[in-house]
């Protein structure tokens, strides 16, 4: 791997190289993008046929749909983080399909720390939008009734001793999931087209690697997706 032999010239880590090679291709594709646009009538007037404007326009649009439904009138404010996850994770893994190479998402560092990147993220619309107390009502479980105490209301969860502990668990287990998934699923798929390539070389590692074209798509969707999703859920009313 081309990765692994620069980290004994360079000293750097396969992963950062692999991460920073992923970061470059993207800040490319936008520049190409951006000044695409800037040309004249370049912000009405589509490319014609394939290229990288026209697709990831297609993916931002289809992104921002998703994002409009699952979080709300407010998506444009969260909306960058969502679009830098879900193409990095992208490029990320479509590059541990080209043989020589490394995606940085084969690695449990790269899952760990944008898993961790989403937790903080989500947690973090929560508290800013309710405060940490209301947010943390999130996690007590049920009021089984209320009652007007000093001109306040208050609600009586009798079940929180139980409730808080698990739900907090279940959120930080959020991050777990999150991170285990897209490693376990884009580790068994890089070894498996490596293996293939290594026992025979043409034909069969055609047909895995457009197998890894389709869960590399559907490992960043479902990322960015469930993102959106614990994001819309910080950002309800608490009950």
């Amino acid at each position: 791997m081309i990765f692994h032999e620069l980290e004994h010239w360079i000293e750097v880590p396969w992963v950062i190289q692999a991460a920073l090679l992923a970061a470059a291709l993207l800040l490319f594709g936008g520049v190409l993008v951006r000044r695409r646009v800037a040309e004249p009538q370049g912000g009405v007037v589509p490319d014609e046929g394939i290229s990288v404007r026209n697709i990831l326009e297609v993916l931002v649009e289809w992104l921002a749909g998703l994002a409009r439904d699952r979080m709300g009138p407010d998506w444009r404010r969260y909306f960058p983080i969502i679009g830098t996850m879900f193409f990095f994770i992208l490029v990320s893994n479509l590059m541990g399909l080209i043989p020589g190479l490394d995606g940085a998402t084969s690695d449990a560092s790269t899952t760990w720390a944008w898993a961790v990147i989403s937790w903080i993220f989500y947690t973090g619309i929560g508290i800013r939008r309710h405060g940490i107390g209301n947010y943390l009502v999130k996690f007590m479980g049920p009021s089984f009734f209320e009652a007007q105490i000093a001109g306040r209301t208050v609600h009586f969860r009798l079940i929180m001793p139980l409730f808080l502990p698990l739900e907090l668990l279940l959120d930080l287990a959020r991050m777990l999931t999150l991170a285990v998934r897209l490693l376990a699923n884009m580790f068994a798929d890089h070894t498996v087209i490596g293996v293939w390539l290594t026992l025979v070389p043409v034909g069969i590692p055609a047909i895995f690697m457009g197998l890894g074209l389709i869960i590399s798509f559907l490992q960043a969707f479902v990322f960015a997706l469930l993102t959106m999703i614990y994001i819309g859920l910080a950002l309800e009313e608490p009950h």
